[in-house]
């Protein structure tokens, strides 16, 4: 029996995780969730799992939880406040912890689950993008095994060889292939995706996802932050790395071996998949997904991404070879552009333009390539505030642009 702590437990990785940790309960005990304000998800959450401790990690909202709680007779410790967040992720009473918190928050709990040496699952795209090698040195450091829950590499983990670990150099690889769905707008024309409106966006055709990774997946800047994760996990260089638009979203990824083979890892587009693979590993537990009718898929397909309708993952391609800030300089400003675009304050193609600013700006602005944690949160504040700052002229160009979101 091994105990699980869910960062995030209630956005769609964190609701997978648990379907599946309730699928094994001679195997995993649910120890510890955590959430960022919705107490009603969490009290529902709570009164399902039982978990030993729940935490709120925008404290205001910790006596709410308590009182519903309370009301039902759930004996849960809460705590809130983003510390607790780190308390728990580190925990002694901890053995895996799934890290699932979308964006730069999650960056904290997941090193201080790295730090006390767990095995910890990595579902959220910013730690890795912002601090990756960071994260690395201290799994060496501390004995942490990384197992990666994004359907992509997780992929890749498993078509690489058994007793392959994360941050070790895969002996015998010339190249990983992402793949990626091509989005909503896989077949838009140029003005019809500056003019898209972010509930269009977050239409994704074959995933369940949340709001800002379906805008990512929509731009495929998701795809891109993947790059980036791929070359810090595998150790890989930009020239190691490919993307091909595979519009089933059934093949993963796949590793291209110097001799010469290709392997690949299929399933359902389904996060319990990669889930259940990092949960059980090394071993095998049932997901809850059924298998694959081939014959009824009947083909696959696979395309070139067009850099000219999708710039955000040429801003990503860039960043993971100029190293240094920019990977983190990117994601921060792609967090307040997208977040912008979805409450309607500029447009999608407004997005690039300010990623592709800012990392120039910031590359400006922070000469030195320090990896530390203190350096780190710096440069992932600064390009926020520039962001936030230069807002107004995206608004303008959104409201001037003949092609803007209604």
């Amino acid at each position: 029996m091994r105990r699980l702590v869910v960062l995030g437990a209630t956005g769609s990785v964190g609701r997978s995780t648990l379907d599946v940790a309730a699928r094994h309960p001679s195997r995993l005990q649910v120890w510890a969730l955590t959430a960022w304000r919705d107490v009603a998800a969490m009290a529902e959450l709570c009164r399902t799992h039982r978990p030993a401790i729940a935490v709120m990690a925008d404290a205001g909202h910790a006596d709410a939880l308590r009182s519903a709680l309370r009301a039902d007779r759930v004996d849960t410790e809460v705590l809130g406040g983003p510390d607790a967040l780190c308390q728990v992720a580190a925990a002694p009473e901890a053995d895996l912890v799934m890290s699932a918190i979308v964006g730069a928050a999650g960056l904290l709990p997941t090193l201080a689950s790295v730090r006390a040496g767990k095995q910890t699952l990595i579902a959220n795209k910013e730690p890795l993008v912002m601090a990756g090698r960071l994260l690395m040195r201290e799994a060496r450091a501390s004995g942490a095994c990384i197992l990666p829950i994004d359907s992509e590499h997780n992929a890749i983990f498993q078509c690489l060889p058994p007793a392959y670990r994360c941050g070790q150099e895969p002996l015998g690889v010339r190249k990983l292939v992402l793949t990626a769905s091509g989005g909503p707008f896989r077949e838009w024309s140029p003005e019809r995706i500056a003019a898209a409106t972010p509930a269009e966006a977050v239409r994704h055709p074959n995933w369940s996802m949340g709001q800002k990774i379906s805008v990512d997946s929509a731009t495929l800047m998701n795809k891109g932050l993947e790059l980036i994760e791929a070359a810090t996990l595998y150790g890989m260089s930009d020239a190691q790395l490919d993307v091909v638009i595979h519009p089933e979203s059934v093949i993963h990824s796949l590793v291209e071996y110097v001799d010469g083979s290709l392997l690949a890892q299929l399933g359902q587009p389904d996060m319990r998949i990669p889930i259940a693979h990092a949960l059980a590993w090394p071993d095998r537990w049932e997901s809850g997904v059924g298998g694959l009718d081939l014959a009824a898929l009947g083909r696959f397909r696979f395309e070139a991404p067009d850099l000219a309708r999708f710039p955000c993952l040429g801003l990503a391609r860039a960043a993971l070879r100029d190293g240094g800030h920019a990977a983190n300089l990117l994601n921060a400003a792609n967090e307040i552009a997208v977040e912008r675009f979805l409450n309607g304050q500029i447009g999608l193609m407004q997005i690039p333009a300010m990623i592709a600013d800012c990392v120039d700006a910031g590359l400006g602005h922070h000469a030195a390539a320090a990896d530390d944690l203190e350096t780190t949160l710096a440069v992932d504040a600064w390009a926020r505030q520039w962001c936030l700052r230069e807002l107004p002229r995206y608004v303008s160009a959104s409201q001037r642009s003949p092609t803007a979101h209604a």
